[in-house]
């Protein structure tokens, strides 16, 4: 189950894989937009992409996506024959992992990674192994599992195995953190995912009094930019400035011009609620590098050498397909 383990119970095992169950169940469902394919099975395989050699292609009839390694994250997810979704900074692309990543380009490689909750902990640019180093990499089967050396400062060794669904453009990530040396650490598992520049970018409301009108103002908006309508909140990237909004929501909805990805959550319930108490957040960075990030946050607990902490992300990508514009998307898909 997601969350601080010390050990998995029965009643927690089944309740883990009766969500499984649930999410499999979804991808089957005739929702408008999701792609499936006929062929059953997800093909894995090594070969370059946009200039890296080690990159890991998985492909299933109905999806794509590519990991790189020697960048230390999952580079891009797409629908067959379609440009991926996620945004790639042309100015690092193909290129090797310099000793400062963010330093070297605003937003540094794009695509989708892992640094621990809060920033407070290590303030910025994300710390050593979490975003700043190749990782190994291991095919094993029809996922592949990403692990990080032992991390300096918090003595944690972070797994990402992702796996694409066998006939859907469904893909699931499970973020493990690893307690392996030093002093205890009080940390969450967080997920950032890089986005194109949507057209906008959903959560549902939340009905917790401690988000003023549904949402958590955490780098202060224009009004102009967030709506509140009908049960959702959204909000638009403009480039004149960089914004962050969030609440305790467990999904987080990505619209595009031709495409929708939405991400659902699951990290559990126990410990220190992160980051004002959301589970997803949204980011859009101002300027001339045009993305948007989709995060996802764990609660923090108090790591000791033995404890392990998961997360997982599931991501659903599908095409657009409401005539009543981005809003008749997100209620189909939320």
């Amino acid at each position: 189950m997601p969350g601080l383990q010390p050990g998995i119970g029965l009643a927690q095992d089944a309740r883990m894989h009766r969500r499984k169950f649930l999410w499999m169940a979804a991808l089957m469902a005739p929702m408008a937009g999701c792609v499936s394919s006929r062929a059953t099975g997800v093909r894995v395989q090594r070969k370059p992409y946009a200039g890296w050699a080690d990159a890991i292609w998985m492909e299933n009839g109905a999806a794509w996506v590519v990991i790189v390694p020697s960048v230390g994250r999952v580079m891009q997810f797409g629908l067959a024959g379609r440009p991926g979704v996620f945004w790639e900074n042309p100015k690092l692309l193909g290129k090797p992992m310099p000793a400062d990543p963010w330093g070297s380009a605003v937003g540094s490689f794009g695509g989708d990674k892992t640094w621990p909750a809060p920033q407070s902990a290590w303030n910025w640019p994300p710390p050593d192994v979490f975003d700043k180093v190749g990782l190994e990499a291991r095919i094993d089967g029809d996922s592949v599992l990403l692990t990080s050396p032992v991390s300096e400062r918090f003595g944690i060794i972070t797994e990402r195995r992702i796996q694409l669904a066998p006939n859907a453009a469904a893909m699931t990530i499970d973020t493990t953190y690893r307690k392996v040396a030093g002093e205890p650490v009080e940390v969450g598992v967080w997920v950032i995912t890089q986005m194109k520049d949507p057209e906008r970018v959903f959560f549902r409301a939340s009905q917790d009094p401690r988000f003023e009108g549904g949402w958590s103002r955490q780098w202060k908006a224009p009004p102009e930019l967030v709506r509140v309508e009908q049960g959702l909140v959204s909000m638009r990237r403009e480039p004149k400035g960089s914004y962050k909004i969030g609440n305790d929501s467990k999904e987080i909805l990505w619209v595009g011009e031709k495409e929708v990805l939405k991400i659902g959550v699951e990290a559990g319930d126990v410990g220190t609620p992160a980051d004002q108490g959301c589970r997803v957040e949204l980011y859009t960075n101002g300027g001339e590098a045009d993305y948007v990030e989709l995060e996802t946050l764990g609660r923090l607990s108090r790591m000791k050498v033995g404890d392990v902490q998961r997360a997982t992300n599931r991501y659903l990508l599908g095409h657009r397909t409401s005539p009543s514009g981005d809003y008749g998307e997100a209620r189909l898909w939320l």
